[in-house]
Order: C-alpha cells, then sequence, then structure tokens
C-alpha cells in the first residue's frame, strides 16, 4: 500500500476532506457478519498501542498543524473505545514501522501492511476491514448501458503491468487493452475518449473521480480478486498476540453492526469505490 499511488493519494487529499459524502456507499460485510470473537478480558488487554506511519493519506497522515489524522486513525481510536481500552497512536516511518511492531514497541500496526507468505511469518491480521476492488470507469453517458460482457473492439485503459491488466488478460480478453504508465493517463485517456472505459484499482479511482464527477463515473461492478488485487487492508499484530487480535476483530464486528465503520468511510471516501 505505501508505494506507487502515493502522490495521486496526496493530491487528492484536500478534495476528499472538502467533498459531501452525496456519492458514498455504505461498506459492505468483508468477513462473515455471523461470526462473533469472544471479547479477552481487560486483565489480557489492558491496553492496546496502535502504530502507523504519517505519509499514506487519506489512512494516516499529518495535517497542516502537524496532527496525527485519516480514516485508521479514526478506526484505531474507534476499536479502542470499543473495547474500552486506553490507546496510544504512535507513527514510524514505514521502513521502521514492521520492526517496531516485531521488537514489542506497539501492539498492532495499521498501516496497510499488505498479507503476504513474508508477512506473515511474522505477523498475524485482523479481519479484513476494507477490500479493494477492481472497477471499470466510463464516461457519465456511457454508466448505464456499460457491460463487460460485451467488451469485443472496445478500448480499455490501465496501467501497464498492473494485476488489472492481468486481471483484463485473463478474464476479459476479447477487450482491447490500452496501457499507460500511470492511472491517472489511463483516467484522462478515458475522459479525453481516447479509450472507451478504464479498469484499475478502485479506491485510487474514486480519488480522481471526486474531482471529475461532472464527467465520468464507475460502472457495472465491483471485481474483489484477492489473489490479484491482494486481501484488502487488516491490522497486523506479532504472531500469537490472540488477545490483542481477538479485541480488535470483536471491535472490527461491534463498529459494523452499530454503523461507526459505515460512518467513517462516508468521512474519509465521499465517493464510494464498491
Amino acid at each position: 500500500m505505501n508505494g506507487g499511488g502515493l502522490v495521486l493519494l496526496q493530491v487528492a487529499t484536500l478534495a476528499l476532506l472538502l467533498a459531501t459524502p452525496a456519492f458514498a456507499q455504505t461498506l459492505p460485510y468483508h468477513s462473515d457478519p455471523s461470526a462473533r470473537e469472544v471479547l479477552p478480558s481487560a486483565n489480557a488487554v489492558p491496553a492496546i498501542r496502535f502504530l502507523t506511519t504519517a505519509d499514506f493519506p487519506p489512512f494516516n497522515f499529518r495535517d497542516s498543524s502537524g496532527e496525527l489524522i485519516g480514516f485508521n486513525v479514526d478506526l484505531a481510536k474507534r476499536i479502542c473505545a470499543e473495547v474500552n481500552v486506553a490507546c496510544t497512536i504512535q507513527a514510524w516511518p514505514w521502513e521502521q514501522a514492521t520492526n517496531a511492531l516485531s521488537d514489542s514497541q506497539g501492539d498492532a500496526l495499521i498501516a496497510g501492511l499488505a498479507m503476504s507468505d513474508e508477512t506473515g511469518a511474522s505477523f498475524d491480521f485482523s479481519s479484513t476491514y476494507l477490500a479493494l476492488p477492481g472497477r471499470f470507469v466510463t464516461r457519465a453517458p456511457d454508466i448505464g448501458i456499460f457491460d463487460a460482457s460485451t467488451l469485443t473492439g472496445k478500448k480499455v485503459a490501465v496501467r501497464g503491468g498492473s494485476t488489472h491488466e492481468t486481471f483484463l488478460k485473463r478474464y476479459l480478453p476479447e477487450a482491447s487493452i490500452v496501457p499507460f504508465d500511470s492511472e491517472i493517463e489511463g483516467l484522462v485517456a478515458m475522459r479525453d475518449g481516447d479509450a472507451d472505459s478504464f479498469f484499475g484499482d478502485a479506491m485510487r479511482a474514486s480519488f480522481w473521480l471526486n474531482e471529475n464527477l461532472d464527467c465520468c463515473g464507475f460502472a457495472g461492478d465491483p471485481y474483489f480478486r484477492p489473489q490479484l488485487f491482494g486481501e484488502g487492508l487488516a491490522v497486523a499484530v506479532p504472531a500469537g498476540k490472540d488477545a490483542i487480535r481477538h479485541a480488535i476483530d470483536w471491535a472490527l464486528v461491534r463498529l459494523k453492526d452499530n454503523g461507526a465503520l459505515d460512518e467513517l468511510y462516508l468521512r474519509w471516501f465521499p465517493v464510494g469505490f464498491y
């Protein structure tokens, strides 16, 4: 998560904070809604020390006054409040954050650490709290008539070499793929009529749409392909720290059920990407 596309996220942050939530949708359930973790006792989890970074807007970053804010920051606070434990949130440079968690300088890392075989050797992960689907974007007049099953001869803009290009080649081979160096270039090409649609990361596309709602919008359904697009966002804890992980999972179910998770999503993502 803390890699390519960071500039896009930073540029979009101000627009996100000023926009209205009129185009957002509530979050779907990303975990089994029937699952109910047993909340560990206060003795097992007296506090949660969250670690994050300060360079990944709108998830975790510093505002003009230097205060640490963002979706992840608000979520960490809500988790602590739900579990009713003391809470601290400390920002680390990205390249040091996982080492800090391994060295017991925190109890949980909420900073978009990818779930992989490598990270899974050192950390356990909470339930996914934000999945990251792929989606098509088209010009406004085409939204209602878009059909992903009829892409023969249609130009689809995509970031070259991305997993979204892999998805198109694997599942929609009839599309005429037009690769671009960046997602922004692909979106602009679609907007200007040089491509019929764009396919890419829905979250990043939502930031661009936030400033281009007069021309374009999401079309068709979201595509959830964890093996290509990743499992989504989850909280990392040191391997074996089950009490902390269970408390976080318990809180996430509660926050979804009482609407708080949807509230945070609507606040930080005015153009919903589901």
